[in-house]
Parts: structure tokens; sequence; C-alpha cells
């Protein structure tokens, strides 16, 4: 296989990777150019490859030794990749995009050190211990794709910190359920303990009903200091970030439709609503120029 058949075979797998599993990337993308859309896919690939190795059926609570060899291995063959040594397509693509977009290299050592954390930490004491978690595994993504995105000034750098971690914190809030079969609660004890609630019991109680409302409070919080870096970018890509911030802010009107009910079931937001929204952002792109 050539150099470019590679390449071609590699970012092919991440938009694979990418429309199968991270629907709002994928729809947000949609609106960009070619050149820069293959780069989200990429690097959304590398942490959806990463995040599968770590959130494996019994990868933290049957045998953290082998997982934590699965993701040595990994973040190994990354770095060969990024040293010219690809050993697989998919690979050789994200390393592509990191050095064809400058992604700063020092990015994947803080997303690969909150990989690791997941091995072993199960719980999170206070917000400012969360916060030290998605420094790695939310707010550098920001940092990962902004370079992609091609900023108007270096200012964008704090609203694209701030999605990652609203990003993250929506996960959080609506894979409570999944996350306690992998043996994790990735909401504040402290804030468990204030409200009285108890995710174990996996019960909606009105004890649960308050931390969840104040959660998806803070969350909000973060999309709105987000959001202000959408006048920073350039138009194809304040629509791509914009279509994602409001579907994936959507997730959290769906957890309060559910009753906050996230130990039954994922609150999603409908594909045709992601296609929906993605159309109307083009459309007004297209509009504005017109």
């Amino acid at each position: 296989m050539s150099g470019r058949d590679e390449l071609s075979a590699g970012y092919a797998e991440c938009a694979r990777l990418t429309r199968a599993y991270g629907t709002t990337y994928y729809w947000g993308a949609a609106l960009l150019p070619a050149r820069q859309r293959r780069h989200v896919y990429a690097v959304y690939a590398l942490c959806r490859l990463a995040d599968d190795i770590v959130d494996a059926d019994g990868a933290t609570t049957v045998d953290v030794a082998a997982t934590t060899s699965a993701l040595a291995a990994f973040r190994t063959g990354f770095g060969r990749a990024l040293a010219g040594d690809p050993p697989d397509p998919t690979l050789a693509a994200i390393a592509h995009t990191v050095h064809e977009t400058s992604i700063a290299t020092e990015c994947f050592d803080r997303f690969f050190g909150a990989m690791e954390m997941d091995l072993t930490v199960t719980g999170y004491r206070t917000w400012d211990d969360l916060l030290g978690y998605m420094e790695g595994s939310a707010a550098v993504i920001g940092e990962m794709m902004l370079p992609v995105l091609e900023p108007l000034t270096p200012e964008a750098t704090a609203p694209a910190r701030a999605l990652g971690f609203a990003f993250q914190l929506t996960n959080f809030l609506r894979d409570v359920g999944e996350d306690l079969d992998r043996g994790r609660v990735y909401v504040p004890a402290d804030d468990l303990e204030r409200f009285g609630a108890d995710p174990w019991r996996r019960r909606v109680d009105p004890a649960w009903r308050e931390v969840m409302a104040f959660e998806i409070a803070r969350n909000r919080e973060l999309y709105a200091q987000a959001r202000t870096g959408l006048a920073m970018l350039p138009p194809a890509s304040a629509r791509c970030v914009g279509t994602a911030l409001t579907l994936y802010s959507g997730i959290l009107e769906r957890i309060e439709a559910r009753d906050y009910d996230v130990f039954s079931g994922r609150a999603r937001v409908p594909t045709w609503r992601k296609a929906v929204t993605a159309a109307t952002s083009l459309v007004a792109g297209a509009a504005k120029v017109a």
C-alpha cells in the first residue's frame, strides 16, 4: 500500500469511527471543508480508540493489568506513528493530522495521563478534583481541535477548553448508569453528600433530582462560556462548533425530559434532529454569503 493509499484508508476509518460513535462530531464536521473535516475525524478517532480500551467490559473491574498493557501498546503505536513509523493506516492518518495542523504534542501527554487515571481512579471528592481529571480527558480535546478550526485569535483557547469541559460533563451526566457498571462515579462526592444523593441506589428520588439539576446548571454555565468563542472562529468553523454545541447541550434537555433517569437508558438527541440542525446551519451560512 502506497503512502497516499494508506492515508486514504486511515482517514476513511477515522470517518467511519466518527459516524458510528461520535455522531454529534460527525454532523458538526459536515459543515467544514473536506480538508478540515478529515482532521476532526482523526482527532475524534484517536480519543475514541483510547477510550474504548479503558471503557471495555471488565477493563477496570476484571483485568486492570491487561487494560494497562493495551493502553500502553496503543500509546506506543501512536508515538511510532508520530515518528514516521505508523503501525496501521488509522494511526498514520491521525499522525498526519497532528503534523499538518501543528497540534502541540504535549496535549497527548495530558490526554493519555487522564486515560491512565481511569484504570485506577473510581471517583472524585470535589469539583476541582474532577476538573483535574477533565483537564486531560476534555479540555485538552478542545485544544487539539482548535488548530483544525483555524481560530482568528489566540483568545479562542479558553472557550475551546470550556467546550471540552462542557461536552465531558454532559457525557458524565448522561452515562451515570453505564459508568456505575464500570465501577466509576464522575459526580463529585461532595455534591452527592450535599444533596444526600447516592447513584449506587440507581433510583430517581428527590435527592437525585436535586443533584442532577445542580450539575446540569453547572454544565450550562460551561456551554455559555464556550459559546463566546464562536465569534473567534471563521464562519465554517463557527457553524461546525455551534452545531455541535447545540446538539450536545440538547442532551441535557433530554435528561430533564426523562425526569433525571440516567439509570434505565441513555438520553439521546435523535439522528434526524442532528441532521436537521446541521442542514439549517449550512443554509443559514449560505444565506449570509449570498
